[in-house]
């Protein structure tokens, strides 16, 4: 409602007060806890503990770290105005370089040998787009097929003599992984218990504490840094603002395009590491061909579900993450379970439709409720093929979902070229 008040030239118009907004950090604590309690009734209703086990949490954050650190990659290209589908051969590279680095020196130099591989095909990548003006995405198809070109050669000439197989590398060594003391003994206990909320809490709690890698460290750690550098810097500002309107921040005596050339060479390096967590990470650790399974692209999609910010992007890694590490750690009826937690989430959906009055849009939740409800009454587990695309199905439905509040960087893939607005 608008008031108008009488004024000294007639009337003036008083807007409408602004609706407050939520701290980010309230707002992901209210989603993280909302999660648990869907997976914790869940759990209990359908009689599935696997949904909240330890190893399934574990395999999260296996599998949902090199999707992060990706998706973090993404953060510093697009924030600088340039489009990187390249982060999935940029990742290939890193796989191999991992293995390279991490078969003659250690883990250590695993990802960092990772991570330089990673830096020359954004440096690559930047080189086509900021300095030849190449299409973005023109230059990141380019990079995602270079990169598995080059591994494939290399494997071949390199890796091949050691490991007898055109296709992987031979073994390295892994990262020591630690827990922390006596707390997850504790957490195993009430885990057993299998006490509603308690026992699914302390599951998840107990794969977060337990055989815990520093690779997962340096994960929480540059979360923490990209949201430091990019959001509290005078560099960051910099950064983004040639994501916004580069005329203008050159205008300010920006150099936009070593900005650029920074942010994505930055955006390879971190999908390098990512390629590196994904060798170290595994099973077995070793490069195979193949080996990355378009995680590149799913981490792009966690970036644009967080909104190209660093902890949404956390959250729909996390979620990725979860979809695959429970196709691993759990039966396919647990699987099937998930369909439950999808009622449970529309039914919500409904609740707050209607409480905005929103009636059209809970009739359709509604609808939708009864018809994910029927699909999981009338079935016993889903087909064995559906499995292996999982995640890539619930990028999709999320992203779906999510993509009428996100806002991407106004020059986000605009081409620049120096003094165009002068």
């Amino acid at each position: 409602m608008v008031d108008v008040q009488p004024g000294a030239s007639g009337v003036t118009m008083t807007p409408p007060p602004r609706r407050q907004k939520l701290p980010g950090s309230l707002v992901f604590t209210i989603g993280v806890l909302g999660v648990v309690f869907v997976l914790a009734m869940t759990s209990y209703l359908t009689g599935e503990p696997a949904l909240t086990s330890s190893s399934t949490m574990k395999n999260t954050v296996s599998l949902g770290l090199p999707i992060l650190l990706c998706g973090l990659g993404g953060i510093w290209a697009e924030r600088s105005g340039m489009i990187n589908i390249g982060l999935e051969g940029m990742m290939i590279l890193g796989t191999w370089g991992a293995a390279f680095g991490g078969y003659h020196w250690g883990p250590w130099m695993a990802v960092v040998s990772g991570m330089v591989f990673g830096a020359l095909g954004g440096a690559l990548h930047a080189v086509a787009t900021v300095t030849f003006g190449v299409n973005h995405i023109v230059s990141g198809v380019a990079i995602n097929l270079l990169g598995a070109g080059v591994t494939k050669y290399l494997t071949t000439l390199i890796f091949q003599p050691l490991s007898d197989n055109p296709r992987e590398s031979p073994p390295i060594q892994q990262f020591d992984t630690f827990s922390v003391s006596g707390l997850g003994d504790w957490l195993a206990g009430l885990e057993k218990d299998q006490r509603v909320i308690i026992s699914d809490v302390a599951g998840l709690v107990r794969g977060l504490v337990t055989g815990v890698s520093p690779l997962l460290i340096i994960g929480i750690l540059l979360v923490v840094a990209t949201y430091v550098v990019l959001w509290r810097t005078r560099f960051g500002l910099r950064l983004r603002s040639c994501g916004e309107n580069p005329v203008a921040a050159e205008s300010l005596g920006v150099n936009v395009y070593l900005y650029k050339y920074l942010a994505v060479i930055a955006s390879g390096a971190l999908a390098g590491i990512a390629g590196a967590a994904l060798v170290l990470g595994s099973g077995v650790p070793i490069y195979q061909e193949g080996q990355t399974a378009n995680r590149g692209f799913i981490g792009l999609a966690a970036m644009i579900f967080g909104n190209w910010r660093p902890g949404g992007t956390l959250a729909g890694s996390a979620l990725f993450g979860y979809a695959d590490g429970l196709r691993l750690s759990a039966t396919p009826e647990a699987v099937h379970a998930l369909l439950y937690s999808a009622v449970i989430v529309v039914g919500l959906l409904v609740i707050w439709q209607l409480y905005r009055r929103k009636w059209t849009t809970a009739m359709l939740a509604a609808v939708g409720a009864v018809a994910v409800y029927a699909l999981y009454y009338f079935t016993d587990e889903l087909p064995q093929e559906f499995l292996p695309y999982a995640p890539h199905i619930i990028t999709l439905v999320v992203l779906a979902l999510a993509a009428q509040r996100l806002r991407p960087p106004a020059a986000d893939g605009v081409p620049y070229r120096r003094g165009e607005g002068d």
